[in-house]
């Protein structure tokens, strides 16, 4: 499901992304827990589908709690956490 959601996003098909987006990282929360790290990169699929949107508010705050997580479960160092603070650097300038 998070293949086809990503070719969604690469085509363009912003809702059709979004919506399974949503639906994979409600499943990892349920099944993997929230701060699992493939919990973590569905938030960050699903911020970026919202900025790609238009929806920069939403996507920023959701950007923003899973750099949170991510500094909490990878680290501050991690590759994961560094991109995820240089897009929210991006995205608030």
């Amino acid at each position: 499901m998070a293949n086809l959601a990503s070719t969604y996003w690469n085509q363009g098909r912003w809702e059709e992304a979004e919506k399974l987006f949503v639906q994979v990282m409600e499943t990892r929360k349920t099944k993997l827990r929230a701060d699992h790290p493939d919990t973590l990169s569905s938030m960050a699929n699903l911020a970026f589908t919202w900025k790609s949107q238009g929806r920069h508010a939403n996507a920023l705050a959701l950007m923003e709690d899973c750099t949170q997580a991510q500094r909490r479960v990878l680290g501050q160092k991690h590759p994961e956490t560094l991109s995820s603070l240089a897009t929210i650097a991006k995205w608030s300038s």
